[in-house]
């Protein structure tokens, strides 16, 4: 399988690191390896996942966009409270590489070696993204094969959408041909609103089978969760938040599932 995919939306408040979280935590309770990669100087998902001030011996993923010697990525990786699932963790350093990037060498492209020389060990590297399509984001969509959007089901959505696509198809053009969408999964979804019937209407008429059946419902667990440090699925497995989560893990690996092997016809 060996999929990188990088969990990006500009606009914030979508659900990107609930997302990141919580179908890697799904897909690596699955049986499957997975490696989670904080991009976002927030920090959000190292702290959700109770390793705020952690730091393997290589440090942190700040440490190897910005180094100029070649980095072991098994070095910058923490174990979680789930197993097969790790991460590379973000620190506060992060906030300054948007700045230090811009005079490196490569700065586009400073994560695609690091994953590359990963992906061998892991059935999913999943990347969280800031808020924003600077060099941070740049990065992960140059690392990635394909991207996940997370959106929320609200009017400003859609303009959000029509900017990140765009983004998406210059990066195809001249950084990364090999770039698509993996997906689009309406968060934050409430069927009973004539506003989120509307939009979801919306983004399934122009983007068909990209659409996720699976929608993320409002859920105070999921909210909930990253204060105690762990996915949804540890904390409320029986909630809706965890529930839609590993519905939507079962949705990716059938996408990624190899069509089964049909037999040679008889003469």
């Amino acid at each position: 399988m060996n999929k990188i995919i990088s969990v990006s939306n500009q606009k914030g408040g979508v659900g990107k690191t609930t997302t990141a979280i919580n179908l890697a935590a799904s897909l690596a309770m699955a049986d499957r390896s997975v490696l989670l990669v904080d991009l976002d100087p927030q920090s959000n998902l190292t702290s959700g996942l109770g390793l705020t001030g952690h730091a393997a011996e290589g440090g942190t993923i700040y440490d190897a966009l910005t180094s100029d010697q070649e980095t072991d990525p098994a070095d910058l990786e923490l174990d979680t409270e789930v197993t097969g699932l790790r991460v590379i963790p973000a620190d506060r350093h992060l906030t300054g590489a948007e700045v230090e990037l811009v005079t490196l060498s490569d700065r586009e492209s400073r994560l695609r070696p690091l994953l590359s020389r990963a992906r061998a060990r892991y059935d999913f590297i999943l990347i969280d993204t800031p808020p924003s399509l600077g060099l941070l984001t740049l990065n992960a969509l140059v690392a990635a094969d394909s991207v996940l959007i997370p959106m929320n089901c609200e009017y400003f959505a859609l303009e959000g959408l029509a900017e990140l696509t765009a983004t998406i198809g210059r990066v195809q053009a001249y950084l990364n041909p090999q770039l698509s969408i993996e997906g689009i999964l309406l968060t934050m979804a409430d069927s009973r609103t004539l506003l989120g019937q509307g939009v979801a209407a919306e983004v399934r008429s122009h983007f068909a089978d990209k659409v996720y059946a699976t929608t993320i419902p409002r859920n105070i667990r999921l909210a909930e969760a990253p204060g105690h440090g762990v996915p949804a699925i540890l904390y409320d497995v029986r909630s809706s938040g965890a529930e839609a989560y590993l519905s939507l893990a079962r949705e990716v690996l059938e996408r990624h599932s190899p069509p089964p092997t049909l037999p040679e016809p008889l003469l």
